[in-house]
């Protein structure tokens, strides 16, 4: 089986955060605890996934919650243009997620069914798990729909050689995590299965949740997923930055040959 490259895609922080903010039950609730937002580039010869799209200028200032680089110019130091990208694995419909679908027109979205029923459905009538999601994403995603650019996946599905999804909901009623077969072995990008490496090594359940059973046995999935530990990327921390080698562009960084150091539990 041929292996994939992978790049992790910095684009925007928030660290004006408290550990009450990532983890439902800690004893350091108070202590300071930022948050990196990426998205990944799956490459393997002029093959390209992107999973996930970040989100714009306007959903940023809509939401006050600066970008330091909007996805499309994250992306061009990997010689990837907009029209350039044809498919996109969506993990969840939350807006810092798939709040850049527009941005992206040619390409076809990987859902799954779950994530878009439960966008669209009554569960929506409720202010806080409505709270993640914009509606003008999940309308971009409806579009795409109607166009003929949507795969829907129910539970674990093949994407590509080498690459699968698979559901893990908790955080979101869809969420899905990526499977991916690198030089390093089988790596799986957690998405916000695992915002942290803390919440899965520590089993220590974030507090956004709509299943917390799923949620928690989502995380032994991730391990069983992943042929090592180490090779599990989760979907918001800073580690990474710090665990992997960076590529280039001082935003974007390689995580296929695997980790530089020992990724602690």
């Amino acid at each position: 089986m041929s292996v994939w490259e992978v790049y992790c895609i910095k684009y925007a922080d928030r660290n004006a955060r408290t550990r009450a903010d990532s983890f439902i039950f800690d004893d350091n609730h108070d202590g300071p605890h930022a948050m990196d937002y990426f998205m990944w580039v799956l490459r393997r010869g002029a093959e390209v996934i992107l999973v996930d799209t970040g989100y714009d200028m306007a959903e940023a200032e809509h939401r006050n919650r600066p970008i330091r680089l909007d996805p499309v110019a994250a992306l061009r130091p990997l010689g990837l243009q907009p029209d350039d990208i044809t498919q996109i694995i969506v993990t969840h419909l939350h807006y810092d997620h798939a709040g850049g679908l527009h941005l992206f027109p040619n390409a076809t979205l990987h859902l799954q069914a779950a994530e878009m029923a439960y966008a669209t459905g009554p569960c929506m009538c409720h202010d806080t798990l409505k709270m993640p999601f914009t509606a003008d994403h999940v309308c971009e995603a409806i579009k795409r729909l109607y166009a003929g650019q949507v795969t829907f996946h129910d539970g674990a599905a093949e994407v590509a050689e080498g690459v699968s999804v698979h559901c893990i909901g908790g955080h979101s009623r869809g969420l899905q995590a990526v499977r991916v077969h690198t030089q390093a072995g089988w790596m799986v990008l957690a998405s916000d299965a695992a915002h942290y490496y803390e919440n899965v090594f520590g089993r220590k359940p974030f507090p956004i949740v709509v299943d917390l059973q799923n949620m928690l046995d989502g995380f032994e999935t991730l391990h069983r997923l992943a042929s090592a530990p180490g090779l599990i990327i989760p979907g918001h921390d800073p580690l990474v930055t710090q665990y992997f080698p960076q590529a280039m562009a001082g935003h974007i960084w390689r995580l296929d040959h695997g980790p530089t150091v020992q990724v602690l539990p």
